[in-house]
């Protein structure tokens, strides 16, 4: 039944962290943590403001980075290069996962709220690379973020995705629901299904392994 509701997809949009590789690589504590020292040194806060203030920014404005430029006229480019400048050791080569994404069909593209210089350091890390057909950072959507629908029509037009021929893959629910409203399957990628906030119909499936989940599809 799940092969059949994809088998008209020929465009495959694969999210990044938390999505092509586990959480529990734990990537994200380094990035949060370089994104607190970055708030301390360059707002003159607290740790503890930080953090919270990190937190509130990613809820309200999509992205840390978004509640940054909004509010403080933070210039993107260095903070992106900072805060994504983490040790990626824990990451390991996924043979089953690259021969899953390898036999599926059509156009495949990565689309991540971090950067694509980013992006290529976990996919070569997790021996992804050359999989797909390009890779697309916040920059390449004018820093706007996921979920946001701006975000979403910008990196599609460029990388040329047709939703009724799509299909995407996100660990964040809330971010599935532009590509649903786009005629997309979407897939949430965790470890159990969301039941919370931004749960909803625009989940079509959840899978708590990625590669099993795209071997049933070929």
């Amino acid at each position: 039944m799940v092969k059949q509701s994809f088998s008209h997809v020929r465009h495959w949009v694969f999210d990044l962290d938390n999505t092509l590789y586990h959480p529990s690589a734990r990537l994200f504590d380094q990035i949060e943590a370089k994104m607190n020292a970055y708030m301390v040194a360059e707002l003159n806060l607290t740790e503890a403001e930080a953090s919270t203030l990190r937190a509130d920014y990613w809820r309200n404005h999509g992205t840390t980075l978004a509640g940054l430029m909004e509010v403080h006229q933070i210039d993107p480019d260095p903070f992106l290069l900072d805060v994504h400048d983490i040790d990626l050791a824990h990451l390991e080569e996924d043979a089953a996962l690259a021969a899953a994404i390898a036999a599926l069909p059509g156009k495949k593209i990565v689309y991540t709220n971090g950067t694509a210089p980013y992006a290529a350091r976990v996919l070569e890390a997790r021996g992804l690379d050359g999989l797909f057909d390009s890779i697309w950072g916040v920059e390449h959507a004018g820093y706007r973020p996921k979920p946001e629908a701006a975000a979403f029509e910008t990196v599609f037009a460029k990388a040329g995705i047709d939703g009724s021929v799509g299909a995407m893959f996100e660990d964040d629910p809330r971010n599935l629901a532009v590509p649903h409203a786009m005629g997309m399957k979407t897939v949430h990628v965790a470890d159990e299904p969301h039941t919370g906030e931004h749960a909803g119909d625009h989940v079509h499936h959840h899978t708590d392994v990625l590669a099993q989940f795209l071997q049933a599809l070929s």
